[in-house]
């Protein structure tokens, strides 16, 4: 296999330019796939998130905002549009180093790459809609008032995402925000920042006015925490674990600033006796939880079988699973790659260990492969004899981990599928379509899929419930989120209002 090009060495991109961090601190970038240093990224502070604001807020108020915020809606599509056509220029090169920086396989950075053109494209639609809903009247039930609607930009946002999907998440908050007209400053998770700083390469290539969107890397508390707690951000976008999002919520409430949090997940995934295709349903059990190293989280990681099935459909489990291509994730055909680093790798191991300590059976996997000795991978794990009391059954693993237990009836599997703190997704398999709608009304959850798992429509909202978070991201939902509602009434009639009396003429 050929050796990767060596990685281009960024600052942070602030006001449309690169600067070395205030204090020239870097953190090293390591391949999860070989353990291998490839590079550094640079580690900004609160001065440097100081710096970012400022050149943001410049770019929403200048020129009275006619350069951006207030600039029409087809203007700012313009660059929208560019960004996706750079995107798709560049696609094999972005998989490439989200490969390395991530350790997922290069074909799913591909569909990743792929998706955020896409996510560009969409919203770059949305912009230019956005113009037709201005001015947009209310009905009133009297002649003398008329009202309409305005819809503005919140304003300067800050933009906070995981290391999973590194350029991915962070397009669903990019895209939609510069489409409202926000100007915005991204923070990118440390572990898995490459491809975001490429986002300012393209920036600066198609021409986005300077400070529109700023990018700086570093750690969270150093870099991340600035921006939720800044006096000057006006909303923070946050994915990532509950527990950041409870410290940025806390952050933001000092100053009653808006938040919209897309957390954790513990997902169920019913499957009935009734479907006619076992392997059907296998092959969406194993995409549910395994796809991108488990590390999702949506992750339908809880798997409910009904007992008549039970046994035939681990026995195919196990099978489709041995079946998985686990390598170096530039090699053609992976299935499986590493995750994003070793201390992930060791949090899923304790959460195995933890498991077979409190009574589950492993199954499958667990392990790190055999024919990997360096790297951070770990077998795709199947744990059975699970009580709702584990831990395996109640936390979110982020890693290709999943748990199973056996159903009756199916008010049983809906009690185990709402067993949850959480309530981002959930999905049912069942060739009876009436009891999948049934079904789908009443788990808890922001997403239900039926016959699937993990589908993701730029076109349909996502976010959560519960210890989930809330907000809306995607489609439509996902503009409104970077957007603040504004009534305008006019009062129309020749004659006096009439509430107070006209004094004398004298």
């Amino acid at each position: 296999m050929a050796a990767p090009p060596a990685i281009p060495r960024r600052g942070l991109f602030i006001g449309g330019g690169w600067r070395e961090p205030t204090l020239g601190r870097r953190i090293p970038v390591i391949n999860p796939a070989t353990e291998d240093t490839i590079g550094d990224i640079p580690a900004a502070t609160a001065e440097d998130v100081d710096l970012a604001v400022a050149a943001a807020r410049d770019a929403f108020t200048r020129d009275g905002g006619n350069g951006w915020s207030r600039a029409s809606g087809a203007v700012r599509a313009k660059y929208l549009n560019a960004i996706a056509a750079k995107i798709k220029e560049k696609i094999s090169y972005l998989a490439l180093l989200e490969t390395l920086d991530s350790g997922k396989p290069k074909d799913e950075a591909v569909a990743d790459m792929e998706d955020v053109a896409a996510c560009f494209e969409y919203y770059a639609g949305l912009a230019e809609a956005l113009d037709g809903k201005q001015h947009a009247p209310i009905s009133l039930p009297v002649d003398n008032f008329k009202s309409y609607i305005l819809k503005e930009p919140i304003g300067v946002v800050g933009l906070i995402t995981p290391w999973n999907y590194p350029l991915l998440m962070a397009t669903w908050k990019v895209a939609p925000s510069l489409a409202a007209g926000c100007t915005a400053v991204l923070k990118p998770s440390e572990l898995a920042s490459l491809t975001c700083l490429e986002l300012g390469v393209i920036c600066e290539e198609i021409g986005l006015p300077s400070g529109v969107l700023n990018i700086i890397t570093g750690l969270g508390p150093d870099a991340g925490a600035p921006i939720a707690s800044h006096p000057h951000v006006d909303k923070v976008a946050f994915t990532g674990s509950t527990e950041t999002g409870k410290r940025i919520m806390t952050a933001a409430a000092q100053m009653v600033k808006p938040v919209s949090l897309e957390l954790g997940g513990k997902s169920p995934l019913i499957i009935f006796d009734d479907v006619a295709d076992i392997d059907k349903a296998v092959e969406w059990a194993i995409f549910g939880c395994f796809v991108n190293g488990g590390q999702v989280c949506s992750a339908t990681s809880r798997l409910l079988l009904h007992e008549k099935i039970a046994e035939r459909f681990l026995d195919r489990l196990v099978k489709w699973t041995k079946n998985i291509k686990i390598s170096d994730p530039l090699e053609e055909g992976c299935r499986l790659g590493s995750v994003v680093s070793e201390g992930q790798y060791e949090k899923i191991k304790k959460f195995v260990s933890t498991a077979r300590a409190e009574g589950a059976t492993i199954l499958h996997g667990g392990n790190r492969p055999k024919h990997l000795s360096k790297g951070f991978f770990i077998e795709p794990t199947i744990i059975t004899d699970v009580s709702t009391s584990m831990q395996i059954w109640r936390e979110e693993v982020f890693g290709p981990v999943i748990c199973v237990k056996v159903f009756k009836t199916e008010s049983e599997a809906v009690e185990l599928a709402n067993d949850t703190h959480y309530g981002l997704a959930g999905g049912v398999i069942s060739d009876n379509l009436e009891r999948c709608e049934r079904i789908a009304k009443v788990i808890h959850s922001g997403i239900v899929w039926i016959n699937c798992s993990q589908p993701t429509l730029v076109q349909a909202p996502w976010g959560g419930n519960k210890r989930s978070g809330f907000g809306r991201e995607l489609g439509e939902w996902g503009l409104e989120n970077y957007l603040s509602v504004k009534q305008v009434t006019r009062y129309c009639s020749d004659e006096l209002y009439g509430w107070y009396q006209r004094p004398s003429k004298l």
